[in-house]
């Protein structure tokens, strides 16, 4: 007998997710890769005709939650600038039904830079003092969220380029977020002495350089689902530490990667460790000579995670 899945909104997704320990969740999601209890395939990418867009699909499955999903979500060309929206299908494994349609929208930001966080605990040194995140937008912020308390920092700056265009309003309320943040006038500022810098943008370029930078740091970098978007230079990861979330997957969509293989003779084998490998204990950890990347395309398993803490949340209201 078959039966309609519940449809959640990004309102109510919003409302939830502040009850879930989001990157609690990831975690357990990439010790279940290690042990072989999770399947993630590579993402799907379809072109629609004539350049009007195309679509990503994030599959996933969690054998040991019963569930398995996916995330689907167009990159749509339209004259006013690309729309980008993002659905969630939740299934059960047991029954074959649907459980849950969820507006992806805030699971993508959460997973996201929650993801990143996840990395950077287990990535940047102890000792690390100075965090830098390039970008203002949601993504950002929850970025911010996330890894504001996995080190004592001294200090935490931001640098978006659209902030000289903002209000007064809107500059103090990302002050308010944390009281050590300060929002830095130039990009060079908002790198001077950083120990971790996080990419958070929607560039489909590079928007910094690791060779300018002046000492080893962590550079986490996410970018957008337009083709073979990259926030560093290709080129630069022959001289950088390569890790990213998933090894099995991230290679082959990450366009920084794409493109340093096929032009700077960069390969795949060089990524030290993975999200599995790094908090199952099976990856070398960074030696702090070089800098150290850390890529992630996001992974169908941490939306359907998500998802599946969602569904059972709004079942126990």
């Amino acid at each position: 007998m078959s039966s309609t899945p519940s449809v959640m909104t990004q309102a109510q997704a919003r409302e939830l997710l502040a009850q879930v320990d989001v990157p609690q969740v990831l975690r357990k999601l990439f010790h279940d890769l290690a042990a072989g209890l999770a399947v993630q395939p590579a993402q799907q990418l379809v072109e629609f005709p004539q350049g009007a867009g195309d679509f990503i699909n994030y599959l996933g499955v969690l054998a040991e939650e019963r569930v398995y999903g996916v995330k689907t979500s167009p990159y749509i060309v339209r004259a006013q600038g690309p729309l980008v929206t993002a659905w969630t299908l939740l299934m059960s494994m047991d029954s074959g039904q649907p459980l849950l349609l969820c507006d992806a929208g805030e699971l993508t930001t959460a997973r996201t830079a929650a993801t990143t966080a996840v990395a950077v605990d287990a990535l940047a040194a102890p000792e690390a003092r100075h965090l830098a995140i390039v970008g203002s937008g949601p993504v950002a912020q929850a970025h911010l969220h996330y890894v504001k308390g996995l080190r004592e920092w001294q200090s935490i700056r931001l640098y978006s380029p659209s902030l000289a265009d903002k209000p007064a309003a809107d500059i103090a309320r990302l002050k308010a977020l944390d009281p050590r943040l300060q929002i830095a006038a130039q990009l060079d500022e908002a790198l001077e002495q950083a120990d971790v810098i996080m990419l958070c943008t929607s560039s489909a370029g590079p928007v910094l350089d690791p060779r300018t930078l002046r000492k080893p740091a962590l550079i986490t970098s996410i970018s957008t689902n337009a083709p073979r978007a990259h926030e560093v230079p290709p080129a630069a990861l022959n001289d950088m530490q390569v890790y990213c979330d998933y090894r099995q997957t991230t290679p082959g969509s990450a366009g920084e990667m794409l493109i340093a293989s096929q032009q700077h003779g960069w390969d795949k084998s060089a990524i030290l460790g993975d999200l599995p490998e790094l908090l199952s204990g099976h990856a070398e950890r960074p030696n702090g000579e070089r800098h150290v990347f850390f890529r992630s395309i996001g992974l169908g398993l941490e939306d359907i995670a998500l998802a599946n803490a969602l569904y059972h949340l709004q079942c126990t209201h």
